[in-house]
């Protein structure tokens, strides 16, 4: 690998999972990898088979379908999650066991409860199971930005003379300033002898805000592998996220003098996809991929861009896959057309899926009458990647208004018979809702709920997501249809789904 060659490892499938609320089903996983692959990313960390069957079964699957780039599977430094590991990957493209070991003394004390003597044999037991199945082996000392550099340092050594071909330095909990993380990384790869002979990686987080600049400062100081997520999902504040790290080398090359595989104009098409797949919307101020990113509303700014655009924008719109010009569909338009324009969104649909998606679009054709990108977006994720539908909706009618009280009349497919109530609420979605959980006989909690117009005008599809609680499983559900009451029913359905899914899988505790 050339030395000005970055390594970029996502994990958003993995720690961006694990961001309250980012629950997602197997297909969209897989949806989701696929996409990855398609921008370039050289990892893809699928998650930790140990954790659940189900984690395992994801795995696996993204493993055998992703076939342009490595596929890591994380797992603590024990035989059994290293070898449920590689029963995840190993039929992957040049697989990766990624083991992890804590080496601060906060965690080796009150979590490990483990002396460093014992850390040290742990780390280099750990790794040396792992080289039996695969040389591409991956450790990472977690916490390590509040570890002792000396000892930081000899782990290090050791586990590389254990055979691991790829060292990571985690700032676990987004602790490390710019400068000092830096410093580690240097002091890494000058005090430990066979630095030479493993790629240095960072995984920043974004606790204080720093989860870019620390990535960036330790690329700067000689790390090739940065681990990041699209749009900076993952526990607690996030990470640090993929298309700011790759545009700031992209932008001020001048300053880092480094390369990657990543094709930019797929940066916005991928963070658009998650935020479909999870159901949070693209802040508009979030840098890079937010709908401010390119927005222009002073006076000033606007007459300096008249005259040349580089005075306020130092990277184009269509830099990161956002174009100014779109294929109109419509009522008119035939499936062929519809075909193209999913192949340019990357998704990769037979014709029966294909089939599904136009008659969708059929429909919602003639409710409005231009359809725009991320209106078939969302009817791909409607149609396609929804889990298979335990409750679903046949029909719906709502009284609502300040003269009536609020009713909602429906009928439901329950495990495959019709059922149908009509119940009142405070208000017309309140009603629905009351009326969907008696219909299922289910007494979730509602926690959150949102909505977000998928394109402008008054026609625009509504994007619906809610999150509910029952009996400690909580699920989010996503749903979309120009009427907003119809499309938070679907949300609501899909919600419920997700946790009858939950509840009738045999589910192991996660680690």
């Amino acid at each position: 690998m050339s030395d000005s060659r970055v390594l970029f490892f996502d994990t958003t499938l993995r720690d961006g999972e694990q961001s309250p609320g980012a629950t997602m089903s197997m297909p969209e996983k897989i949806r989701l990898a696929r996409q990855l692959e398609i921008l370039g990313v050289d990892i893809i960390e699928a998650g930790f088979p140990a954790a659940s069957q189900g984690d395992f079964e994801a795995v696996q699957a993204i493993s055998r379908a992703v076939k342009d780039c490595q596929v890591a599977g994380l797992c603590r430094a024990t035989p059994g999650d290293i070898d449920r590991a590689w029963e995840a990957i190993k039929d992957g493209a040049n697989p990766r066991i990624h083991t992890f070991l804590a080496t601060s003394p906060l965690h080796m004390e009150y979590k490990l409860r483990k002396s460093p003597d014992q850390v040290l044999e742990m780390a280099e037991a750990a790794v040396r199971h792992a080289v039996k199945h695969t040389s591409n082996v991956e450790f990472s000392a977690e916490d390590a930005s509040r570890s002792e550099w000396d000892f930081l340092a000899t782990v290090v050594e050791r586990v590389i003379a254990a055979g691991a071909r790829t060292i990571n330095i985690p700032d676990t909990v987004g602790y490390a300033q710019p400068d000092e993380f830096a410093a580690l990384i240097r002091y890494l790869l000058e005090k430990v002898p066979n630095s030479d002979q493993a790629v240095f990686s960072v995984h920043c987080h974004n606790d204080l805000g720093l989860g870019v600049a620390n990535t960036l400062a330790a690329l700067r100081a000689g790390a090739r592998q940065a681990e990041v997520t699209l749009s900076g999902i993952g526990e607690r504040a996030g990470n640090a996220a993929l298309e700011e790290v790759v545009m700031a080398l992209n932008v001020r090359k001048d300053v880092y003098n480094l390369t990657t595989t990543i094709k930019t104009e797929q940066l916005f098409p991928s963070c658009r996809l998650l935020s479909l797949v999870i159901g949070r919307p693209i802040p508009a101020n979030k840098a890079v991929v937010g709908a401010n990113a390119f927005a222009h509303e002073s006076g000033i700014h606007q007459d300096g861009m008249l005259k040349h655009r580089s005075t306020y924008e130092i990277m184009t719109p269509e830099s990161i896959g956002r174009s100014g010009t779109e294929m109109v569909l419509g009522k008119h338009s035939g499936r062929h057309a519809l075909k193209k324009r999913l192949e340019e969104l990357g998704y990769r649909l037979d014709e029966d899926q294909v089939d599904l998606v136009f008659q969708a679009l059929k429909r919602l054709a003639d409710k409005k009458e231009q359809i725009a990108t991320e209106d078939i977006e969302a009817l791909v994720l409607e149609e396609i990647y929804r889990i298979p539908d335990k409750y679903k909706l046949v029909y719906l009618s709502v009284l609502s208004g300040n003269m009536a009280i609020p009713t909602a009349a429906m009928k439901l497919e329950v495990d495959g018979q019709e059922k149908q109530l009509a119940d009142f609420g405070v208000g017309p979605i309140d009603a629905v809702f009351h009326t969907i959980a008696k219909l299922c006989g289910r007494d979730p909690k509602l926690l959150q709920f949102s909505v977000n117009a998928i394109t402008g005008g008054t026609d625009a599809q509504g994007e619906v997501t809610v999150r509910i609680e029952e009996k400690g499983a909580s699920a989010v559900g996503r749903g979309a249809d120009p009427d907003i009451i119809v499309a938070s029913a679907k949300a609501y359905l899909n919600a419920l789904n997700r946790i009858a899914k939950k509840t009738e899988e045999k589910i192991c505790p996660r680690p």
